[in-house]
């Protein structure tokens, strides 16, 4: 470096360039330590778990379940804040833009992996943009009719659906949703017209099911099954490879003379990208625990999802995979945002 203007100037800059050094050092230090201080800290405060639905879905009671949980063993509160709404994009986004602090978790679903084939404007990457910290559980869903529709069984609702085209309407829990595709894939595979009819999550739904305003809707078991029990609606099958343990009367979709049907809904817990890593290995610790642990176990295996409880990497490789499931099935089925 070449330095011009008197000698005493020259041995400032020979005595201030290593002062400067060291005082970013010490920042850098210091910033550090606030860091690390931070952390042994967490949580000080409450922290926000975004749910794309509405209250009364499935996801929704299942996020409901591990804030529980999770709040009691991190000693703090853990605030559901539901965002629904454009195939769950509001609330995604809302969470892939918020501080990797840790203060702010998201609870994804397999819609998730849908949306960017659906909305052009949502310009946030599921593989890139978000901290998976693990797969919460898989849960089979459910196609059931309001008791109205004259079919009990899949082969009796594809005849009346082909012969009556576009009388029939299947509600989804939203557009790119898990219940949107199934609709989509039935009417692909047996080549019946419905009317898909869009809700801001599984509750509306539902309620519209029971009330007979749609006629039918695929949905988890942990939403469908206690109306299908109480008599309000009729189930017909299950969407997953097997049928299910919660369930074993009701057939698969597949065996019902549609080989090769089968979609399986999840959610995972994931935080913004760029969340230090001490902090998604320390919720993993606890999410997992939580899941692992007996009670959460039964809960869900009364409701007939499947509890999964897996690595950070684990679930980055499941995200990257669904990505590319997700999106063949949404090309293949021709479903569009309604």
């Amino acid at each position: 470096m070449q330095l011009g203007g008197p000698p005493w100037e020259a041995e400032m800059w020979k005595t201030a360039i290593p002062l400067m050094a060291a005082a970013m050092v010490l920042g850098d230090a210091a910033f550090a330590q606030e860091k690390s201080d931070a952390l042994e800290r967490y949580p000080a405060r409450p922290i926000r778990l975004i749910v794309p639905f509405p209250p009364g879905g499935g996801t929704d009671t299942l996020s409901r379940l591990v804030g529980k949980g999770l709040g009691e063993r991190l000693g703090q509160s853990i605030v559901i804040d539901n965002r629904p709404g454009a195939g769950t994009t509001i609330g995604a986004t809302l969470a892939a833009r918020s501080e990797p602090n840790g203060y702010t978790l998201y609870m994804g679903t397999s819609a998730l992996m849908v949306a960017p084939a659906f909305y052009p404007e949502f310009t946030i990457d599921p593989a890139r943009d978000y901290s998976p910290i693990t797969l919460v559980s898989t849960t089979p869903s459910v196609l059931a009719v309001h008791p109205s529709v004259a079919a009990t069984s899949v082969s009796q609702l594809v005849a009346l659906a082909k012969s009556q085209p576009g009388r029939l309407a299947f509600a989804s829990a939203g557009n790119g949703t898990a219940s949107h595709l199934a609709g989509a894939l039935l009417q692909t595979m047996t080549g019946a017209k419905l009317v898909h009819v869009p809700y801001k999550g599984s509750g509306p739904a539902v309620t519209d099911l029971i009330a007979g305003q749609v006629q039918l809707f695929f949905d988890s078991m942990v939403t469908l099954m206690p109306h299908v029990r109480g008599g309000r609606i009729r189930a017909l099958a299950v969407t997953s490879a097997q049928r299910s343990p919660a369930a074993p009367e009701l057939p698969t979709v597949a065996e019902s003379g549609l080989p090769g049907f089968q979609i399986s809904p999840w959610s995972g817990l994931m935080g913004p990208a760029r969340m230090p890593g001490a902090l998604v290995e320390r919720l993993n610790r606890e999410v997992v625990a939580i899941v692992h642990g007996a009670a959460f176990r039964d809960t869900l295996a009364r409701q007939g999802s499947i509890p999964v409880g897996n690595s950070p990497a684990e679930f980055t490789a499941f995200i990257a995979s669904e990505l590319a499931k997700w999106g063949s099935l949404a090309r293949s089925s021709g479903a569009r945002a309604d």
